[in-house]
């Protein structure tokens, strides 16, 4: 969750920054890029962001999940072994 804050405020600051030094007037707009295009970029970066945070999330929740299986698979063994019939 603090990658995907952090890409969107670099994201803002970035775009930005680009729109206040892209304040030139040339003939051939192709060689610059525009604010339109700054924010488009922008934008794809942001959901790239959002997937990559999605992705570790998914790898993390599973990791969790499966460590909270096997500890209660031991709890649960402790239980039995106390509990067995004594022979």
């Amino acid at each position: 969750m603090k990658f995907f804050a952090i890409s969107v405020l670099a994201a803002a600051l970035s775009t930005g920054v680009v729109i206040a030094q892209d304040t030139s007037t040339t003939t051939s707009s192709s060689s610059h890029t525009t604010a339109k295009q700054d924010m488009k970029d922008a934008g794809h970066a942001t959901g790239n962001a959002a997937k990559d945070v999605g992705h570790a999330t998914k790898k993390t929740a599973k990791k969790v999940t499966h460590k909270g299986a096997e500890k209660t698979n031991e709890g649960s063994q402790k239980v039995e072994d106390k509990t067995a019939p004594q022979q």
